[in-house]
């Protein structure tokens, strides 16, 4: 599938959802139906190393439904990543078999867990308990970060979804994206071949190890990715908002209009975050340049050149964050009270926004901006940046 059948067929899937994205979203169960349109679509194939195409479908299915978005992201991010690391014919094999078996990826990869890996005679064992492990109850294949029992170095594992040992605890129950699957996961025991090692993250290595430098950028990927969810969850309030308004919004009585879309308030607020939406979308594929950039600089990467991707990044996830919030909420003051309705659904953008939101505080990028231009200061390596 090329870049333009990929958005083609990322507007068709984000229409498909955006048909019944309330009833769905209020249903709550695990995103299996999705999880198998994205196979008929043919977007889990996408090639993975294609930040622009990868990056503007995300952003288009998310518009439609702000969980199949991120799920369908996080699938893209995970099968880049797995290119970072040592196995390349783990990654070759695992590539042909998602485009050929139509499989989805999902990660136990959450920095604040402990998963831990031993030897186990000829295999290699994981047991531990990972949280908010997004999309795992519905993943074909699970790449697990682990910590070896020595504590000296981490190890990322390809581990089957169905694996004896592995279980998905009942606990998602988050205000939004509640079609992430973004519950818990318990393995016990799972044992994995020696072979399914994508490879080491060692522990004693730092922005002087070339290798090191070049893995860090899952860091900034992550926050790429989770910038054009929340720009498309701005499209999709906004959107649905002013179909709302078109259709079934009446005018304010002291507005002496006929028509609610004649209102000059109405239409100065949707022209404000008209606005402001343009300039996110182009701030999140600033970011997504910056990390294409980034990653196409190889094991010659530099600090300093990591640090401007990574500044440039978090200035798009703070503004998309503002974005999504504050027009999620600002949607109801133009489509009047009747939309506040259960089953109009228009919550679920803010819902979705705020759960998100809170993923990482953006605080802290918005402190990195601001120690840049007062110092200079380049950003330093995080887990979230």
């Amino acid at each position: 599938m090329n870049p333009a059948e990929a958005l083609t067929a990322a507007r068709t899937v984000a229409e498909r959802l955006r048909e019944d994205a309330v009833a769905r979203d209020q249903a709550d169960r695990l995103p299996r139906a999705e999880i198998d349109l994205l196979r008929d679509s043919g977007l889990l194939s996408v090639d993975p190393d294609d930040h622009r195409t990868t990056h503007a479908v995300t952003r288009i299915v998310a518009a439609g439904d702000a969980s199949i978005g991120h799920l369908l992201g996080y699938h893209y991010l995970h099968l880049w990543r797995a290119s970072l690391y040592d196995n390349a014919e783990l990654v070759r094999s695992l590539r042909q078999k998602v485009a050929t078996d139509r499989l989805f990826v999902a990660a136990v990869s959450n920095p604040r867990d402990t998963l831990t890996i031993s030897p186990n005679g000829d295999t290699l064992s994981i047991s531990g308990r990972g949280t908010f492990a997004t999309g795992c109850a519905v993943a074909d294949r699970l790449f697990v970060s682990t910590i070896c029992d020595d504590r000296q170095a981490r190890l990322v594992a390809v581990v089957a979804g169905g694996a004896e040992g592995v279980s998905h605890p009942p606990d998602w129950d988050n205000l939004g994206q509640r079609l992430t699957a973004s519950g818990s996961i318990v393995l016990q025991d799972v044992r994995v071949r020696r072979g399914d090692v994508l490879g080491t993250f060692p522990a004693g290595e730092d922005e002087s190890s070339p290798r090191w430098l070049r893995l860090s950028l899952v860091s900034l990927a992550f926050q790429a990715v989770l910038t054009q969810v929340l720009v498309g969850i701005a499209e999709g309030a906004i959107e649905e908002a002013a179909r709302y308004t078109r259709e079934w919004s009446r005018p304010w009585p002291a507005s002496g209009l006929e028509r609610a879309v004649d209102d000059p308030h109405v239409l100065a607020g949707y022209g404000e975050l008209s606005a402001v939406l343009r300039a996110a979308r182009l701030l999140a594929d600033d970011a997504t340049r910056a990390l294409a950039e980034a990653d196409a600089g190889g094991l010659g990467l530099t600090a300093p050149e990591r640090g401007r991707a990574a500044l440039t990044i978090s200035a798009a996830k703070v503004v998309s964050t503002r974005l999504a919030t504050e027009a999620a909420g600002r949607i109801f003051e133009f489509t009047g009270a009747r939309a506040t309705t259960r089953s109009t659904g228009l919550d679920r953008f803010w819902r979705d926004a705020r759960t998100l939101t809170v993923h990482d505080p953006v605080v802290y990028k918005a402190r990195e901006l601001g120690a840049f231009l007062l110092t200079g200061e380049i950003p330093p390596i995080t887990a979230y940046s």
